[in-house]
Parts: structure tokens; C-alpha cells; sequence
């Protein structure tokens, strides 16, 4: 098989591999940020290209992306092209995603495992992918409550 035939398959793979890689930069600097540092950013609005980075980083459908942002695909890539930064309510709900996946990492002590877990269905969350319980506070608040049971040797 020729290179030209391999490489647009590596370049999917590549540019994957690298959003994922900077949702796990962003939701480390979001953790090291203290609540009003993360208030701020979030009312300047986070970058729209975050969005493929979480998309990216749990294989997310865009009715699935477009349910946890709060916010249309089409949106998004509208704010990517013309250099807009994302609205509070949907820069909020990356916060939450990123408190939410930095506590998963500190759990797993893996970045696959913590996605792994994040992108699959949990019995405890009512057959929901903890990912997808980041659109709001409370839900947010379960998939964290779980997190810290398992982190104390809880039910996963």
C-alpha cells in the first residue's frame, strides 16, 4: 500500500490524537485555575475549537456535542471561523466538563481510562454516559459524587 493511500487515515488519526491531547492540556489549566480565574475565562468565553477537542476526545456524535454545549454544531464552527469566542453558557459547560475529567484522571490515574469511563453508559447514573451529565450543575454533581465514592472505594 502506498503512503498517499495511508496518509489521509494517519491525518484523521493525528489530528484526533492532537485535540484530545489539548482537551487534556485545557481541563489541567481549568484545574489549576482558581474560581475566579475560571469565572473570568468563562465570561471572556472559551475557544470554539474546544468543542472538536471534546468531540474528538469521546468519539461524540454532533447531537451529542450539541446537547452538552448547549449550543449548534453549526454555531460552533460559525464562532471557530470568524475568531468568536464561545458564549458563558456554553463555556461554562466545558468548565464543567473539565472539573469533571480532571476528577475522573485523578480517580484512574489514566487519560484512557478516565475517558473510558466518562464515554460509557453508568448503571449509577441512570445508563448515562458521565460526559453527557455536564450540561447542568446537578448532573454534573452526580457524576462527581460518584467519582469520589469510587475514589473511596465505592461502587463504579
Amino acid at each position: 500500500m502506498s503512503d498517499s493511500a495511508i496518509s489521509p487515515q494517519k491525518h484523521r488519526i493525528n489530528g484526533r490524537e492532537m485535540r484530545a491531547a489539548d482537551f487534556w492540556r485545557f481541563i489541567t489549566n481549568q484545574a489549576l485555575r482558581n474560581e475566579s480565574e475560571r469565572l473570568k475565562s468563562i465570561h471572556e468565553g472559551h475557544s470554539p475549537t474546544l468543542f472538536l477537542a471534546v468531540r474528538d476526545t469521546f468519539l461524540l456524535q454532533d447531537k451529542q456535542v450539541e446537547a452538552v454545549l448547549g449550543v449548534s454544531v453549526s454555531t460552533l464552527h460559525r464562532r471557530r471561523r470568524d475568531g468568536k469566542n464561545l458564549n458563558a453558557v456554553a463555556s461554562e459547560r466545558l468548565d464543567r466538563i473539565a472539573i469533571v475529567s480532571h476528577l475522573a484522571m485523578q480517580v484512574f490515574e489514566d487519560e484512557p481510562a478516565a475517558t473510558n469511563w466518562l464515554s460509557r453508559s453508568n448503571e449509577a447514573l441512570g445508563r448515562m454516559a458521565p460526559i453527557m451529565l455536564c450540561g447542568t450543575d446537578i448532573e454534573a454533581k452526580q457524576v462527581r459524587r460518584l467519582l469520589h465514592a469510587m475514589a473511596c472505594g465505592g461502587a463504579a
